[in-house]
Parts: structure tokens; C-alpha cells; sequence
């Protein structure tokens, strides 16, 4: 065992753990058993400390050696090695401080390590001195934020992207294939396969461009603006160093803001990239409801389409299979939709120079993200290429709706052609009206 202290007394730690008293605290405070904090958050800010220990080697901060001891340490956390020394709640007080301090002192100790020194030694490299100098949780947390949600939806634009495509590969191979349209459940007019397919494709092809275009909105960060976006205790060289050094470890075209102190208060822009993720959850649950609807019966329902067969359905009902692909879908949509409003409510609860409710907004969006990297995935590789149009039960549909109805009504009017279709079945309509125009 060893011993830590801090200003509020003296924990004993396990002697291999990398965490220190601060991530100890911090486990005690917040024992929710929710879930830990993203590892994509923690090795974005992994990142930004490895771009903040490159600068202090090159102007020579400390004696020479120790910053690269550092940089070392964050690679091996971005290896995933340590992975297991992050065990902090997600759902946190204090901003995020208890995650910025649990990442500085695991890198504290495995740079220690490195220099032959033991775990705890921090009179050669502290945690905050050292690791965290220059910063503050309130500069690094939303550029760390920023970046690994800019790192999501590359990803999620991607898959959207191969969506697309896939609906899109639909749209031309079922165009010639009949169907009964329908508004609000009832039956319409006759379309295509191809038509409904395309039009899926569209809707993902919007979600695809915002989502492309709102990685400009995240590019600006705050950091080197420390506690309030002053930039107090950061100095000037480090400051625009820093900023190019995290470009070049990213590859992501990040920039300082223009106002530092709007970036570390206001939390608007992770509400309006929530808000197009939502857009995608909402087309995709549209989607997926729409499929799950055709597929239905084999027999007593629309029997349209046939997505492929997952699994068994039932415990009692032998050969039933269930749509469970864009049941998850739906389900995930759903839960995108809720974080939506939980990110909406934390940012609007920020008050003056910082929003302590960061850590609920990370926790939802990168949740929110990853969720639509998956479905999107799943969805595509699993229910639509996969999926198979019932032909036979499309032109039975067909055969047995009014959908032919709308055509005659330009010329015999809409009245003449009510009454006619009230009045008689499908096929003996349809006779009559070809009859009234000859």
C-alpha cells in the first residue's frame, strides 16, 4: 500500500494502481454504477496532453527528458493498456475535474515509471504541476469533447454514407416492382419499390451532408484559455503551440477560438450536433418502421417485403420470427432521441463562466454517437441488403385497392369517380371507369 495526501487528508492506495487520491475520491464520490466515463473522451484528452507535453520539451520547461517521459506515458494510454485505470463514473460533479484529474495522474504515474521512479514519487512528475500545466479541466475536457465527437461522426458520416448506397442499390434493383402506396395506413395510389427505396436514400443523404458539415462547427477550441477562457497561467508560446501541435496529432483542422470565454461557457454547438444526430435517429426509426410494417404477417399482415431471419421469435410459437433488426433500430433511435433532450437541458443549466453539467452532455452525445456508428452498421449489413420483395403479395395489394382510383379522376371528376369506386369492387370499378372514358 501507499500512502497520498491532499488538501482534505491522507487515502491509501493499492500500490500497482496508476489512479492517485483524486480518481480515489472521486470513485468514492460517485459509485453510481452507471456506466465509466468514454475511453474515447479519455484518450482525446490523452491526446491533448501529449500535444501540451510536446510543447513544454521544446521551450524547455523542466529539465530535459521529462515532458518526453510524459508523451510516452500518453501513448500507452492511447495504446489501451491501462485501460482499466479509468474507472470513474461518466455522470460526475465538478465539470469533468475528477476525469482531467484521473487522466493526469495515471500519465504522472506511467511516466514515472518510465524514468525508473515508483508509482506516487510526485516531487520528479506531478500530476498537476507537471501533466496539467497550463491547464485547466475547463479548457481541456470540451476540446477533448470536441475532438473525439469529431472522430464519431467521421465514422458515422462514413456508414451513412454506405447507407446510402445500399438503399440507393435498392431503389434501382426493385424500380420496376409494383406496390400499393399508402398515407396514414390506408391505401393511396399505386408506386414502386424503387420509389420507396429512394426516398429512404434521400433522407439519409441529408443526414450524411449535415452531419459532414457540422464537424466546422466543433473545430474551434478553447484551449490554452484555461479556467475561464483568459488564458490565465498558460503562457502565450504554449498557447499557439499547442494548438498546432494537437492539429498534427488529430489530423483534424482544429483552431482557437475567436473567444475563448464563449467556448468555455456556452455549450450551444453540442446541442445543435445533438440536434442532427437526432435527425438521423428519427429517419432511421422512420425507416425501420416502415420495413418492419411490410414485412409483417408472413401471412396475416402486409407481407410486402421479407427481411432475413435472425433468430427464433418466440418460446411458445414455433417458426415465428421476429423483425429484431429495426426493432433495435427503433429502440436506438429512441434512446438518441432522450439523450437529445438530456444534452438540450444540461447546456441551458451552465451558469456564468462554466457549465458543471459537461460531463452529462459528453456522456450523451459520444452514447448517441457510437449508438448511430452501430445501428447504422447493423441496420445496413443486416435488414437491407439482405432484405427480399414479396412480388406476388405486392400485386395482390394492388389487385385488391382502389390505388387505381386517383388516374380518372382529371377527366371523369372526382365525384363521378367516388361514387363509382363506393359502390363496386376493385376490379368492377376499374372496368366501369375504363368504360366511361372509351
Amino acid at each position: 500500500m501507499r500512502i497520498e495526501e491532499d488538501s482534505l487528508g491522507t487515502v491509501e492506495l493499492q500500490d500497482d494502481v496508476l489512479y492517485g487520491i483524486n480518481t480515489y475520491r472521486a470513485l468514492k464520490n460517485f459509485k453510481l454504477e452507471h456506466k465509466q466515463t468514454s475511453l474515447k473522451l479519455i484518450y482525446a484528452i490523452a491526446k491533448v496532453k501529449k500535444a501540451a507535453a510536446s510543447i513544454y520539451e521544446k521551450l524547455g520547461v523542466r529539465e530535459k527528458g521529462i515532458y518526453v517521459a510524459i508523451e510516452k506515458a500518453c501513448d500507452r494510454v492511447l495504446s489501451g493498456e491501462v485501460d482499466n485505470q479509468f474507472v470513474i463514473d461518466s455522470l460526475q460533479g465538478g465539470a469533468g475535474t475528477s476525469t482531467n484529474m484521473c487522466v493526469n495522474e495515471v500519465i504522472a504515474n506511467l511516466a514515472l515509471l518510465e524514468l525508473g521512479h515508483k508509482i506516487g514519487e510526485y516531487s520528479f512528475i506531478h500530476p498537476l504541476d507537471d501533466v496539467n500545466r497550463g491547464q485547466s479541466t475547463n479548457d481541456v475536457y470540451p476540446t477533448a469533447l470536441r475532438i473525439a465527437a469529431i472522430e464519431q461522426l467521421r465514422i458515422l458520416s462514413e456508414n451513412c454514407a454506405k447507407l446510402q448506397e445500399a438503399l440507393q442499390q435498392k431503389e434501382n434493383k426493385f424500380a420496376n416492382i409494383k406496390k400499393l402506396g399508402r398515407t396514414e395506413l390506408m391505401d393511396a395510389v399505386e408506386i414502386s419499390f424503387g420509389e420507396e427505396f429512394g426516398s429512404y436514400a434521400q433522407a439519409i443523404a441529408r443526414d450524411r451532408w449535415r452531419l459532414y458539415k457540422i464537424e466546422e462547427r466543433l473545430r474551434q477550441v478553447n484551449l490554452g484559455g484555461t479556467a475561464v477562457g483568459l488564458a490565465n497561467n498558460a503562457s502565450k508560446k504554449y498557447r499557439f503551440g499547442v494548438i498546432e501541435k494537437i492539429r498534427e496529432i488529430t489530423s483534424i483542422g482544429l483552431s482557437p477560438a475567436e473567444y475563448p470565454m464563449d467556448i468555455t461557457q456556452n455549450n450551444d454547438v453540442f446541442v445543435e450536433v445533438s440536434g442532427l444526430l437526432k435527425a438521423l435517429a428519427v429517419n432511421l426509426s422512420k425507416i425501420a418502421g416502415d420495413l418492419r410494417l411490410m414485412n409483417s404477417g408472413p401471412y396475416g399482415g402486409f407481407g410486402e417485403i421479407q427481411l432475413q431471419a435472425m433468430q427464433q421469435g418466440s418460446t411458445i410459437m414455433p417458426g415465428k420470427i421476429n423483425p429484431v433488426i429495426p426493432e433495435m433500430v427503433i429502440q436506438c433511435s429512441l434512446k438518441v432521441m432522450a439523450n437529445d433532450s438530456a444534452i438540450s437541458n444540461a447546456a441551458s443549466r451552465g451558469e456564468f463562466e462554466l457549465n458543471a453539467f459537461l460531463p452529462l452532455i459528453a456522456d450523451s452525445l459520444l452514447e448517441n454517437l457510437q449508438l448511430l456508428i452501430n445501428i447504422t452498421e447493423i441496420f445496413r449489413t443486416k435488414a437491407i441488403e439482405t432484405l427480399c420483395p414479396n412480388t406476388k403479395s405486392c400485386q395482390t395489394h394492388l389487385d385488391n385497392s382502389y390505388a387505381f382510383a386517383t388516374s380518372y379522376t382529371t377527366k371523369l371528376g372526382y365525384s363521378v369517380v367516388s361514387k363509382i369506386v363506393k359502390e363496386n369492387e376493385p376490379k368492377v370499378a376499374k372496368k366501369i371507369l375504363d368504360n366511361l372514358l372509351k
